[in-house]
C-alpha cells in the first residue's frame, strides 16, 4: 500500500525522518510510538520493508524470530519483563494496521486488560 519512498517507516530507519530510536542493528529498529497507550509503548520493525503478516514468506522467519527477541531485550531493558507487557501485530485496517509496514507494538508499564469491542 504504501510507496517505500512514503514508507514512514522505511524514512525512520534510513535516518530521514527524526524518531526517538530505542534499538537499531542490521535488522530491526525500535522506536518510541508517538501516540502512547501504556508508559512504555515502543514499536519495533524490520528494517526490511514488509507491508503486513498477510506478505511474509519463509524467508522472513529468521527476521520475525528477530523481531521478538529483540523485543524481550527491549522489555528487559525498560523494566517490564517482570510486571509484564503485551506485544501487538496489527494486520490490516480492520485490526488497526495505519502504517504498511509489518511492526510489533512493544506495550507495557501499566495494568492491561482486555476488551472485545
Amino acid at each position: 500500500m504504501n510507496d517505500l519512498h512514503h514508507c514512514i517507516f522505511c524514512r525512520i530507519i534510513k535516518g530521514d525522518l527524526h524518531a526517538e530510536i530505542v534499538y537499531q542493528d542490521e535488522r530491526v529498529t525500535a522506536f518510541w510510538d508517538i501516540h502512547p497507550i501504556a508508559p512504555v509503548h515502543i514499536l519495533v520493525v524490520p528494517n526490511q520493508h514488509i507491508e503486513s503478516v498477510n506478505t511474509v514468506s519463509q524467508e522472513d522467519d529468521s527476521i520475525l524470530g528477530h523481531l521478538i527477541i529483540t523485543a524481550g531485550q527491549i522489555a528487559k531493558s525498560q523494566g517490564v519483563e517482570n510486571s509484564g507487557y503485551r506485544l501487538v501485530i496489527n494486520t490490516g485496517p480492520d485490526a488497526g494496521q495505519s502504517i504498511f509496514h509489518l511492526h510489533l507494538h512493544l506495550i507495557g508499564g501499566r495494568h492491561l486488560s482486555f476488551r472485545s469491542q
